[in-house]
């Protein structure tokens, strides 16, 4: 099984001599094509700084990060910029659509910075679409979809692209119940179905239910790991609660 994602042994220091904090201590792990991994914890943990040192918002203070047998800690700003366009996927918790675009114009915007021609990104798009049902509103604004809607369309733009690795940062933040399930259900689909491979951040355990391990983090250190393995998504939340509780906090205040 190919190898998407290694993180050797990454630290990351905040502040100066006077006032230093490790947000990130000595964490490592590995996820493999077709993975889809969670990771969980505390207000605090480092679990944000960890996503962002592997998404190259930020960069990390020792250790490396290796992403499809690319070292990103060791690539410049112009080579870091091609990477994070053509190998990785965004799915932000607050859609970043931009509201003058159609929906098949935004999903569209990613193929046309690859420079894709004209034939290749509609075939692309009509692809995703399908395979995330949103077809039927490639046409309408973000100001006419739902906020369930407007998420798959964030999908369907962050995976057009083929990346290697999706991030998502706590894609079902700003749904209802209904809608997340759907998108939740979206992101099974394109893990099982189509090998995707998945890294989400998220506070709730219902959403880290559909993810196949998870990591919880705790004082920028891995406290636990859970692989869902042959459990049911029911049995694998019970699990989940249970390593929340140890973690000292309720469901609803673990970030």
């Amino acid at each position: 099984m190919q190898n998407i994602l290694s993180v050797e042994k990454i630290e990351k220091y905040y502040g100066n001599k006077g006032n230093i904090t490790k947000a990130i201590d000595n964490i490592s792990f590995n996820v493999n094509q077709g993975e889809f991994l969670g990771i969980m914890g505390p207000s605090g943990s480092g679990k944000t700084t960890l996503l962002n040192c592997i998404s190259t918002i930020d960069t990390v203070t020792t250790g490396k990060i290796i992403i499809n047998n690319k070292d990103i800690t060791a690539l410049k700003s112009k080579a870091l910029e091609a990477f994070r366009r053509d190998e990785l996927g965004f799915i932000f918790q607050d859609f970043n659509l931009l509201d003058t675009l159609t929906a098949y114009e935004n999903i569209a915007l990613a193929l046309t910075i690859q420079r894709k021609n004209i034939k290749e990104i509609d075939k692309l798009i009509k692809d995703v679409a399908s395979k995330l049902d949103i077809t039927e509103i490639l046409s309408k604004f973000p100001y006419q979809l739902s906020g369930g809607q407007k998420q798959r369309v964030a999908c369907a733009r962050a995976i057009v692209t083929e990346p290697s690795l999706i991030l998502a940062d706590e894609p079902t933040g700003a749904l209802d119940s209904k809608s997340s399930r759907l998108l939740l259900g979206s992101f099974e689909k394109l893990n099982k179905e189509y090998d995707s491979t998945i890294l989400m951040v998220t506070h709730d355990s219902f959403t880290a239910s559909y993810a196949n391990r998870i990591l919880f983090i705790k004082d920028g250190r891995i406290f636990n790991e859970l692989v869902r393995g042959n459990d049911t998504r029911k049995e694998f939340f019970n699990k989940i609660i249970e390593v929340v509780s140890l973690l000292g906090g309720d469901v609803g205040n673990v970030l």
